[in-house]
């Protein structure tokens, strides 16, 4: 069927103006990988222009100053990233299938528990020295990967997938076809969750990614310390080395475009992630919006 004229305009009003939020978007992604490969000079009296006029790479220089680091922090941090994302995703969806089955007896108290932690907690003296001295994981990958691991909003927003978006009687059905509950978990509630697997998926990524907290307070090893972290100690030691040196001619440090430099090294491989995950993402943020 051919379409009327107006249904044509507001199709491309709609482009326009989903085209102008989209520019908007990667705009200031844009600017900052520009002025990233302008010289320190060129910030500082210019500002954070749309071409830079003039080109730099001692930013990034400074960064891969010593390529073998930043391949043992990208290698550490890819690999509790995925570990820990995996591992979090099945014990986070494995605790929400517990919370959403109608016959565990209760289950809103268990819900109520792990809420109250969000609340209140022991403080961070007790947090320390329950992760350092009672289970001894400082200066180890798990502390790295236990500790961002459980994060309670996600396992409700899980619980409330399961209870509303899958059917009852598909699981009835297959406990009828003899299914037990791992059985169920495995072959019906995980496949049946992908969206919401994805979208919760993709934050906790995107902790792991991002943590520097969790390195600075338990890991003293240089060569188990993540991207983040690595890239806060550079930037640190950059600024105190040009306040100490103040206004020596002889000495340039690119100091505000090694920010933007370090900006787009650590997020430019997460920001890879999201194209395979957007079909997902967008059906995972609307869990709840829509009933029907």
């Amino acid at each position: 069927m051919k379409k009327s004229s107006d249904v044509a305009a507001v199709n491309l009003i709609a482009w326009v103006v989903v085209g102008l939020f989209a520019v908007l978007a990667t705009a200031p992604f844009l600017i900052l990988i520009i002025n990233s490969l302008s010289s320190e000079h060129s910030i500082i009296n210019h500002g954070y222009q749309l071409w830079p006029s003039e080109f730099s790479l001692d930013a990034y220089g400074m960064v891969f100053q010593n390529p073998q680091r930043i391949l043992n922090v990208y290698t550490v941090t890819i690999l509790v990233t995925g570990i820990g994302t995996v591992v979090s995703l099945l014990l986070s969806s494995m605790a929400a299938y517990v919370l959403a089955r109608r016959e565990v007896r209760y289950r809103n108290a268990l819900a109520f528990f792990l809420y109250f932690t969000q609340l209140f907690n022991g403080g961070l003296v007790t947090y320390y020295l329950l992760i350092s001295r009672d289970l001894h994981l400082s200066n180890t990958l798990w502390v790295l990967i236990l500790v961002p691991m459980f994060s309670v909003m996600n396992i409700l927003i899980m619980r409330n997938y399961m209870a509303n978006s899958i059917p009852e009687a598909i699981i009835e059905s297959a406990r009828i076809d003899g299914m037990g509950d791992i059985g169920i978990f495995f072959r019906v509630v995980l496949p049946l969750s992908s969206p919401v697997l994805a979208s919760i998926g993709l934050f906790t990524a995107l902790g792991y990614w991002n943590d520097w907290w969790t390195p600075m307070m338990f890991i003293q090893k240089q060569e188990l310390q993540p991207l983040q972290y690595t890239l806060y100690q550079m930037l640190a030691s950059v600024t105190y080395t040009a306040q100490m040196v103040g206004n020596m001619p002889t000495l340039n440090l690119p100091k505000e475009s090694l920010k933007l430099a370090m900006t787009v090294v650590a997020t430019g491989p997460i920001i890879l992630v999201y194209p395979f995950l957007q079909k997902y993402f967008v059906q995972g943020i609307t869990i709840g919006s829509v009933k029907g």
